[in-house]
C-alpha cells in the first residue's frame, strides 16, 4: 500500500504555483498544486487527458472553456481532454487543490 501525506507534499514559492506530486503512475498523476495569492495556471489543454481539481484551501477561479467559476473548499471540477482550462487564487489566502488526471499526459 502507497502512503501520502497532504500537509507534508504541500509546498508554496513566491514566484510561481508549485506541483507536489502524492502519486504517479504511468495511466495517471494525482497532485498538489498550492497558489500563493494572486498566482494562476495559465490556460493550457490536454488532448487526451481527464483533470479533476478537488479545492482542499482557500477559493480558486476556474476557467474552462468560455465558463468560469470560483470555487471553495469541497468543491470539485472535471475538464474534459481537449478543452482549455486554468486556474486563479484571487486571494487574500493561499489556494490548495488536489489534482488528478489520467491518463498521464
Amino acid at each position: 500500500m502507497e502512503l501520502a501525506s497532504i500537509e507534508g507534499t504541500k509546498g508554496f514559492s513566491g514566484e510561481k504555483m508549485q506541483k507536489n506530486n502524492l502519486f504517479e503512475s504511468p495511466r495517471m498523476f494525482c497532485d498538489l498544486y498550492c497558489f500563493e495569492p494572486g498566482q494562476e495556471q495559465k490556460r493550457h489543454t490536454h488532448e487526451a487527458s481527464d483533470k479533476v481539481y478537488v479545492v482542499l484551501e482557500g477559493r480558486g477561479r476556474f476557467l474552462v472553456g468560455s465558463e468560469e467559476r470560483e470555487l471553495g473548499v469541497g468543491k470539485a471540477i472535471l475538464v474534459s481532454p481537449g478543452t482549455e482550462h486554468g486556474v486563479v487564487n484571487p486571494g487574500p489566502e493561499r489556494l490548495v487543490l488536489l489534482v488528478f488526471m489520467a491518463p498521464k499526459p
